[in-house]
């Protein structure tokens, strides 16, 4: 992990990797650090997010002033939708995530970054945690997106396909757009909580928007290290969802062992195309995405 956090570093794991959160714990220049990242955040989005986040963050009270206290977010969370959010110590194995979600735990990050790495970050603190994902958790379709998705992860175990299901959670819950009226609006919470991927994902000419499919989400790569190429949007929350809501055997027997890809700039035939990006960022060579 890029940054050693004392609390989590002497705490022993249990074995569903839960750890206590320690919230008075923290120092007053880590809740500075949420504060200000929270604060920018706030700003950059203006209406680029979906209402839905801003109801959640609302209804959560995520800026009481620093890291939440993940046991007084909880309260609100169970009433809303019967979720809890628990901390972690650090990035953890599939099977364990998926049983999570399947039973309405959402892992977070203990530690926050630190005042080097305010726009980027490898692996995944409280912030884009908690600010990114746990709002839409407040949302009760989403939050049954969520549930039905660790129960997929579970059951595709059985099968080659984790890469596939992997691919599906990167354009939807951490990249995801949605549709609101002619324009496109961010609920994925790798975009919702970086400062400039905000911008880049709705504004830019540069990448393709395409709407959601399942089956090719699940065959589309991605890249890891810098802005997305690609982003696909869903109508509804409902459309996404809905598309949980089917026997994923025969997908998963399709594309055990396949090695079909499809390149980061390839249009299909039967796409449905909102715009044709230039690629000028990619084609310029990128650069690191802020976290």
């Amino acid at each position: 992990m890029g940054i050693q956090d004392p609390v989590t570093a002497a705490q022993t794991p249990a074995e569903d990797f839960q750890i206590e959160q320690r919230w008075s714990l923290y120092t007053d220049d880590e809740h500075a650090v949420w504060r200000e990242l929270y604060e920018r955040q706030i700003r950059v989005l203006k209406d680029r997010a979906v209402p839905e986040f801003y109801d959640g963050l609302a209804a959560l009270n995520l800026n009481e002033g620093g890291i939440p206290d993940l046991a007084r977010i909880n309260e609100k969370l169970m009433d809303l939708t019967g979720w809890e959010v628990i901390s972690v110590p650090h990035l953890i194995p599939d099977d364990i995530f998926f049983d999570h979600l399947a039973n309405r735990r959402f892992p977070a990050g203990r530690f926050i970054r630190g005042r080097d790495q305010m726009d980027y970050l490898q692996e995944p603190d409280i912030f884009h945690d908690v600010f990114g994902h746990v709002p839409l958790l407040a949302q009760p379709v989403f939050a049954n997106y969520m549930e039905a998705y660790g129960r997929g992860g579970i059951r595709a175990l059985k099968w080659d396909c984790l890469k596939n299901l992997a691919r599906l959670y990167w354009y939807t819950v951490e990249f995801g757009l949605m549709r609101v009226g002619d324009e496109n609006k961010i609920y994925g919470a790798g975009i919702v909580s970086s400062r400039t991927e905000s911008v880049f994902s709705v504004d830019d000419p540069s990448p393709n928007r395409l709407h959601f499919d399942l089956e090719r989400i699940m065959q589309t790569d991605y890249r890891i290290d810098d802005f997305q190429q690609i982003y696909f949007a869903i109508d509804s929350f409902e459309e996404l969802f809905e598309a949980t809501q089917q026997d994923f055997a025969p997908i998963y027997d399709y594309m055990t062992g396949s090695d079909k890809v499809f390149d980061l700039t390839e249009i299909l035939e039967g796409d449905k195309v909102y715009n044709i990006g230039t690629q000028a960022y990619a084609n310029a060579g990128g650069r690191f995405a802020d976290a």
